[in-house]
């Protein structure tokens, strides 16, 4: 067994930084709608951890050989009861924050009301939503031997009821409609709202009138997610087809989590646990609503005056400041490597980049990984276009992207009937890389621009995320980039490449080895210095090359986002380790590696974390920064972050995250980061030029109009 002095689980982590999510709700300097929305992305995240992480870890307690966590040592059913030990005191805070945060809301105007809290006016209008609305298509039923009990879906609300017919005991369930609006705003001036499951919950007895209403509550079942896809896969069938079968799989696959609004009585809890299968410690109730996502489109619902005055200052993402208004990207980049700051600056550019590619006449293909997409990408468009006018255009399609499948299976199925080649990755390895080639032939010889980016070609959340985006003309990262797209192609995750870090083949053996160069710096006597900046540290040999580094007398300071199984400041192993975590406005999320410092310093931004799923099993790329000019400015993001003071918080020894005392100036290092952005000033944007349309487009519009 390896030493777990300087480690940690990774769920128990992982619970405290959604913790640290969660304590944004009670920060003074948050508007008070955006302390909502960070109490619905901490039940959104849990929601997340029960379906994978919890889902994974139950599906361990079935193997023969018991899975032993290399952190702490402790088996599958050991870390479920300590996540569940670990959860339940999280609930009665989120209560608490929860409670608060509505109370301040309704000072501002903004009051979600409880049944008992309407007047009558508002009475007579819930009652007559439910008669006209809700109960034609209400689904109700009974639970007895001629009528089983349901499926009961994935995060799906339920009103369920104890019945007494003819002096015996029985049950009734029914759905909240999924296809109904979730808010109901009540009449009147004032900014007033009710959950439609309360309205449900509150009238269901009408429809149960043969029956004597004893008890009811409203409920919310969490199931296994964590489909295995490997085992469903037919090697005769198109992988697009077996995903489309993967999703339905998900939806019935075996509870683990059961949560009810307010309170349950005995009988009713007694009686679903018996029917899911679940132990007293995977039951939890709340007092803030069981499924929270109506907390964001809720704000479209908001008179603008209102909204200003409960959420952040508006900010538009700003041209960056290399951008001269008109200027042809493509032949910025030939003379220049350029970056992208998000969500400080605009994606604009790259897809501008890609719509220039799309209408020159020297650009021959391009080629894209692709994993996670918005519902309206302007990228697919230009992206058409090239392929209709005549470009070969490939696109490397990850359907497997978690909760992003059916999405993916639509925009896969768009860009093939517009002619671009689409294929699915790797069996067993998803393809997380953020990867863009475009190859152009000019006076017969080969010449390429290449994008690497940090995160998703995804142009909501890159307004968001902060994320970082290279482009350069650099011809021996475009040609290990186009060794990389011909390796895809065939499946080979064995090619060799000179400037690019790809996992699973080299990333992770030259992250060590970089780690090593450090140490042995440090044993020489030289200064020696590590930065990183990543979401999540779980692999555990380069935890241990950390510590090993950190014993040499190397100085490694670290952002880690989310999870960190590395515990700083422990005598003797990690003495020399900085961890820091940002939770702000914006999600962190751009990944940096530093190895030295000065002239000699090697920076590399990446789409992969230190995981060991990153590492080992995902197709990752990780690409140097060569720019002086571009290492400066991703330095500088880097030490504005270590020197925060506000949104950071420092890891401890012990696992718990501790505010960073304020003995100078507050620094807000998002906050800075917007200031910086805002600074010049935009400049005049110039007149959009529409996509030129291809061959295909006109032919068709020719045949069909």
């Amino acid at each position: 067994m390896k030493e777990t002095i300087y480690t940690q689980n990774r769920e128990l982590s992982w619970l405290r930084f959604n913790e640290r999510v969660m304590d944004e709700a009670v920060e003074e300097g948050v508007p008070v709608f955006e302390r909502l929305k960070f109490i619905s992305i901490f039940t959104s995240n849990l929601d997340e951890f029960f379906m994978i992480r919890v889902g994974s870890l139950y599906d361990q307690t079935f193997l023969a050989e018991p899975q032993i966590d290399n952190k702490t040592g402790m088996t599958a059913d050991e870390q479920l009861s300590e996540i569940f030990r670990a959860v339940a005191p999280l609930y009665k805070k989120r209560d608490k924050i929860y409670l608060e945060v509505k109370r301040r809301l309704a000072d501002k105007g903004v009051s979600c009301i409880g049944i008992a809290e309407l007047d009558e006016k508002e009475r007579t209008f819930a009652a007559e939503h439910f008669q006209n609305y809700v109960q034609p298509i209400l689904s109700p039923q009974i639970i007895n031997a001629h009528h089983p009990f349901p499926h009961l879906i994935n995060k799906g609300l339920y009103v369920v009821l104890l019945l007494k017919i003819h002096d015996k005991t029985a049950f009734g369930i029914v759905p909240v409609p999924g296809t109904l609006e979730r808010v109901l705003c009540l009449p009147g001036d004032r900014c007033r709202y009710i959950l439609l499951e309360e309205i449900v919950c509150e009238y269901i007895d009408q429809i149960f009138d043969n029956c004597k209403v004893q008890a009811k509550t409203i409920i919310s079942v969490t199931r296994n997610a964590d489909v295995n896809v490997s085992s469903l896969v037919d090697e005769d069938e198109d992988f697009r087809h077996q995903m489309k079968r993967v999703l339905k799989k998900r939806a019935r696959l075996a509870p683990v989590r059961l949560e009810y609004f307010r309170e349950i009585d005995d009988k009713t809890e007694k009686f679903l646990r018996e029917k899911l299968n679940l132990k007293k410690e995977q039951v939890f109730g709340s007092r803030a609503p069981l499924e929270m996502s109506y907390v964001f489109p809720l704000l479209d619902k908001l008179p603008q005056q209102l909204a200003q005055v409960v959420t952040y200052e508006h900010f538009d993402p700003q041209p960056p400041k290399w951008q001269v208004p008109g200027e042809n990207i493509m032949k910025k980049v030939e003379q220049q490597d350029v970056l992208l700051s998000y969500p400080y600056e605009k994606m604009g550019p790259f897809l501008q980049l890609i719509r220039e590619a799309a209408n020159d006449p020297n650009v021959i293909s391009i080629k894209i990984t692709i994993y996670r997409l918005a519902s309206k990408a302007t990228l697919v468009d230009y992206l058409r276009t090239a392929a209709e006018n005549g470009k070969e255009v490939t696109v490397l399609m990850e359907l497997r992207a978690r909760f992003d499948e059916a999405n993916n299976i639509n925009w896969s199925e768009s860009l093939e009937d517009a002619g671009c080649t689409v294929i699915y990755g790797m069996k067993d390895y998803k393809v997380h890389s953020k990867v863009c080639l475009i190859t152009k032939m000019e006076k017969g010889r080969i010449k390429w621009i290449t994008q690497v980016g940090t995160g998703n070609y995804n142009e909501k959340t890159a307004k968001q995320y902060t994320d970082l985006s290279l482009i350069t003309a650099n011809q021996e990262i475009g040609n290990d980039a186009s060794n990389y797209f011909k390796n895809m192609a065939i499946a080979n995750l064995d090619g060799s490449y000179s400037r690019l870090l790809v996992a699973p083949n080299s990333m992770k053996n030259k992250i060590l080895a970089l780690i090593h160069g450090e140490i042995q710096k440090a044993q020489q006597g030289k200064p020696a210095r590590i930065m990183v900046k990543i979401n999540s540290l779980t692999d555990r040999k380069t935890i241990d090359a950390l510590s090993e580094a950190s014993r040499a007398g190397v100085q490694i300071d670290m952002i880690i986002r989310g999870i960190c199984c590395l515990l700083p400041g422990i005598e003797g192993y990690t003495d020399n380790i900085h961890v820091t975590s940002v939770v702000g406005r914006f999600l962190e999320h751009s990944r940096v590696y530093c190895f030295g410092e000065g002239d000699e310093m090697q920076m590399y931004i990446s789409s992969a974390d230190f995981m060991t799923r990153n590492l080992n099993r995902r197709v990752e790329v990780a690409c140097p920064v060569l720019d002086p000019g571009i290492k400066k400015q991703i330095m500088d993001i880097m030490n504005l972050m270590l020197r925060d003071n506000v949104k950071a918080r420092n890891l401890r020894y012990d696992g718990l995250y501790e505010k960073k005392r304020v003995d100078e100036e507050p620094v807000d290092c998002q906050q800075e980061l917007i200031r910086q952005a805002l600074l010049t000033g935009p400049p005049p944007e110039p007149m959009q030029e529409a996509p030129r349309e291809g061959f295909l487009a006109r032919l068709k519009r020719f045949l069909f109009s």
